[in-house]
């Protein structure tokens, strides 16, 4: 675009700064198209979507409500598992071959382990009774980490996606400053004058 001349001074449109897009796994400086713009391309935008709403499954299924729901599924898929006809056993089945991962001479202990390390859609337990588990806030971020008490105020699994975050949060909360102030940058108010006596 051609640069706007007004008054004899020559000034090209403005374009914010460059900024990193929030989106974990990503971090690529552009130039936003909106004040507002917190990611890079659309591939990231529909990325935070995605993760919202992986994050907003998570919320729920730690839920009251979420877990009687999960285990009423439990329920039904049990007994579908339980209708279906049991497998075809022999020779050349391979069902006489025991797992690659236990030790027939370590006995029925090991096999019970193995057993419980691959249950099917088990989530992983806390700790302990009190220790809950909670993910993180940092759009495009997966990890699910143990939180302590249930009403702890630990939002993030590291400090970089605590200081991604801070920092998309502390500029559009100046930004919401400024336009609250009648759209004026900081540090160009108008001087009070001076009335001599």
């Amino acid at each position: 675009m051609a640069p706007v001349s007004l008054s004899g001074i020559s000034r090209r449109p403005h374009k914010g700064r460059q900024r990193r897009c929030l989106l974990k796994g990503c971090g690529q400086w552009f130039v936003p198209s909106h004040p507002q713009c917190r990611y890079c391309s659309a591939a990231c935008r529909q990325a935070a979507r995605c993760w919202r709403r992986w994050r907003s499954q998570q919320k729920y299924r730690s839920s009251t409500n979420g877990r009687q729901q999960r285990q009423e599924q439990a329920r039904r898929y049990r007994q579908r598992c339980g209708q279906r006809p049991p497998p075809v056993t022999g020779p050349g089945s391979g069902d006489d071959v025991p797992p690659a991962d236990t030790d027939p001479a370590a006995g029925p202990a090991a096999t019970a382990d193995a057993n419980t390390r691959v249950r099917e859609g088990k989530r992983a337990a806390p700790k302990s009774a009190t220790e809950a588990l909670g993910c993180c806030d940092r759009p495009g971020c997966y990890e699910i980490f143990a939180i302590g008490a249930s009403g702890s105020p630990r939002r993030f699994c590291c400090a970089l996606c605590r200081k991604a975050l801070q920092c998309v949060l502390q500029r559009e909360a100046r930004r919401r400053r400024r336009r609250h102030r009648g759209l004026q940058r900081p540090g160009r108010r108008p001087r009070p004058r001076i009335r001599g006596p």
